[in-house]
């Protein structure tokens, strides 16, 4: 006797095939990314906030300044 893992039959459900790893792989990164692109965003927000309280709170008034286009 020997003690070799026995394969799943081919028509057996449970078995994970490469297409399906691959598959997951491509779904997990994708969500890594927009899950660090989301932390990236919320941290300049913070971080814009934060900038335009510490301008209030010196007694400035133009603490977000307009932007016009130049002619």
């Amino acid at each position: 006797m020997t003690s070799e893992p026995q394969a799943a039959p081919p028509g057996d459900p449970e078995q994970e095939t490469e297409a399906d790893r691959r598959l997951t792989n491509i779904v997990l990164a994708v969500g890594f990314v927009v899950l660090v692109g989301g932390g990236i965003w919320l941290a300049n927000g913070l971080i814009e906030a934060r900038k335009a309280d510490e301008c209030m709170s010196s007694g400035r008034r133009n603490c977000n300044p307009i932007e016009t286009p130049s002619r």
